[in-house]
């Protein structure tokens, strides 16, 4: 919506779709639950009683604690709100330098939608702390392949920098100054450095806290029995190292809400935890990534392997074949697969993603993916023998250096 390129009305559930399966909605705000009476009680004074109660507060954005963060054309993106406002603002103002801070894939997707829209002439800058973008998702070894796609599009990336101050008055911002005391102009600021989850509304019910949210079981009850929670509120833990982690993304968020309704209906099935499945697509390259990272699964206690292999999206006789690679990250004591990441020219490959998400919850090692059979076809995947995941079971476990 931000570029232009989607309306607000299609990116939101239409008030009919729950009147149509029978499901009232009432919009209000929440402000207090009563636990003891099992009460919810809204802002015009309305009590609603419940039997459950799921709480799906969300998230809301992080904003650094530097002084301009409050001036007029500093942004954060993370609600229907905030992309109306950020439209608008382009609109009217017609900025001709934009500054995002952080290189997440919500700076990096805007950034590179932007290229496509009406302001497709402005100047983009992106400062990230860190080395490489993206570094949650990727291994420098792949970043440094995204900044220098993003830098060929046109796109300033400045690593390795930190915003202290935002400069500006109450007429509007006119740059940020860095802890090296360089100053970058700036008609527009973007702040997108993470999100924290929404919890006023279940601390007034008393539940129990984690380390990134609300503190949930395998079935996602609070410690409350009659209180359930899901989405980027509650104190997700990862499937790989069982510890608490602050993965907030849309696809977890939909599948905890079926997965709540299924408890709710009287299932046990136990929640596996999450991977932190997710793709991007900036400009004509797409990136995906799941579970740890090389450097992630050092900092865990792994003792990672990994191969990096290098395929094409269709067999090389045909015509439109594009490149595309995959690295894939193993546990020597185990030889489970721990973590994928893929950069592709093509759309389809990044897909393949979800094949490694699988294989991980699978808990597949490099021997099992040596046996792994894909589909293929000419027309829609490289050459069985060049496909990549079994590719890189086998370098593993040449790596690995014995039979298992």
């Amino acid at each position: 919506m931000v570029a232009g390129q989607a309306a607000g009305e299609s990116i939101v559930n239409p008030d009919r779709m729950f009147e149509d399966n029978g499901i009232e909605l009432i919009k209000d705000r929440a402000r207090e639950i009563d636990s003891d009476q099992k009460l919810v009680l809204l802002s015009d004074g309305t009590q609603l009683a419940y039997d459950k109660l799921v709480l799906a507060m969300g998230s809301k954005p992080i904003i650094p604690p530097i002084p301009g963060n409050d001036l007029p054309g500093v942004f954060t993106l993370r609600t229907l709100r905030d992309a109306e406002n950020i439209r608008r603002f382009l609109g009217e103002q017609r900025p001709r330098k934009l500054v995002l801070v952080g290189s997440g894939f919500i700076s990096l997707e805007t950034s590179t939608l932007l290229l496509d829209s009406d302001l497709r002439d402005c100047e983009i800058e992106v400062i990230e702390y860190l080395n490489e973008p993206l570094p949650l998702m990727l291994d420098s070894e792949l970043g440094e392949r995204v900044r220098e796609h993003l830098q060929e599009k046109g796109i300033s990336m400045r690593m390795g920098q930190k915003v202290d101050r935002i400069l500006g008055d109450e007429h509007g911002v006119s740059g940020v100054e860095l802890s090296t005391g360089e100053s970058v102009p700036a008609d527009m600021v973007f702040l997108n450095v993470g999100a924290k989850p929404d919890l006023d509304l279940a601390q007034t019910a008393g539940l129990e806290m984690g380390k990134f949210g609300v503190e949930v079981n395998q079935f996602l009850e609070t410690s409350d029995p009659d209180i359930l929670a899901g989405g980027d509120c509650i104190n997700n833990v990862h499937f790989l190292t069982g510890k608490p982690v602050p993965i907030q993304l849309r696809g977890p968020a939909v599948i905890q809400g079926r997965f709540l309704a299924k408890r709710l209906a009287g299932y046990d099935i136990p929640f596996p935890g999450l991977l932190g499945n997710s793709v991007v697509k900036l400009a004509d390259k797409y990136v995906a990534a799941t579970g740890l990272t090389e450097s992630a699964a050092a900092q865990e206690g792994f003792e990672p392997v990994c191969a990096t292999v290098q395929s094409r999206s269709k067999h090389g006789m045909i015509q439109g074949v594009q490149p595309w690679s995959i690295k894939l990250v193993f546990d020597q004591a185990s030889g489970k697969l721990l973590g994928g990441q893929i950069v592709s020219d093509s759309e389809s490959p990044a897909k393949e993603i979800d094949t490694v998400n699988a294989l991980i919850l699978g808990e597949k090692t490099a021997p099992d993916l040596t046996t792994l059979m894909c589909a293929g076809n000419p027309d829609c995947s490289s050459e069985p023998s060049l496909e990549p995941i079994s590719l890189a079971g086998e370098q593993v476990l040449q790596k690995m250096g014995h039979s298992r």
